[in-house]
């Protein structure tokens, strides 16, 4: 079965060019206008992966991410966001809301085509062993799933690479440099804020409390470390 994404972009020409190289690479593509209803027909749609414009003529782009984290259906759906607005600012706040890529026009087809087919093998990745216990975690890999005790944690894809490289390297301080190498690997968009930001989302998630972290600490002047008390 091809993977199937969800363009969302409202000019037609774009929107026409983004659907003609991901078709020709074998990728099943629905076209939204960004309109009401959107978030609804994505919901219905199932996509592997979608491409977000910002600038949207109903709700803008970073409200329908923030719609999407929320969903239980699309909540682990990578998001690629899209557009023209590329202060640090903003591709900050779209990292933090729970996007997972950022590409900012104009752009290269070729990039876009490159980051789609990484962020979607990620997804596929299937690591034995599947299940890793680390202290009162419980890493599925096949699944996509991590668990505190019996909680399932709602993770975006690079949250869920980030942890898991985590828990499956947990004792030894790793500085934000070595963590976007081994995170997110060749893909020169991103920063060492952009692992900021994932950590703080991240300490949401597992620290009972983020301000006062019990597993996922800082290592001040260097980057982070797991620890893996139980």
């Amino acid at each position: 079965m091809p993977k199937r994404i969800a363009i969302v972009e409202d000019e037609a020409e774009l929107a026409s060019l983004i659907d003609y190289n991901l078709t020709r690479h074998g990728y099943q593509t629905h076209i939204l206008r960004g309109e009401d209803g959107t978030f609804e027909a994505l919901v219905e749609a199932r996509p592997d992966l979608i491409v977000l414009d910002v600038m949207l003529p109903g709700t803008d782009g970073f409200q329908l991410c923030r719609l999407i984290r929320q969903s239980e259906e699309l909540a682990r759906t990578p998001v690629l966001f899209l557009t023209a607005r590329g202060d640090e600012v903003d591709r900050v706040l779209g990292l933090e809301i729970g996007g997972d890529d950022y590409i900012t026009k104009p752009f290269s087809t070729r990039e876009l085509v490159a980051r789609v087919k990484a962020h979607l093998r990620r997804e596929q990745m299937d690591i034995e062993p599947a299940i890793t216990a680390v202290g009162p975690f419980r890493l599925d890999r096949n699944g996509r799933r991590v668990f505190i005790g019996e909680r399932a944690l709602t993770l975006t894809s690079t949250e869920f690479n980030l942890l898991e490289f985590f828990l499956t390297h947990p004792g030894r301080a790793y500085s934000r440099d070595q963590l976007l190498d081994a995170v997110w690997g060749q893909q020169h968009f991103v920063t060492p804020r952009t692992v900021d930001v994932h950590v703080r989302r991240l300490r949401e998630q597992i620290e009972d409390q983020p301000e006062i972290p019990r597993y996922l600490t800082t290592v001040r002047g260097f980057g982070y470390r797991f620890e893996d008390q139980a």
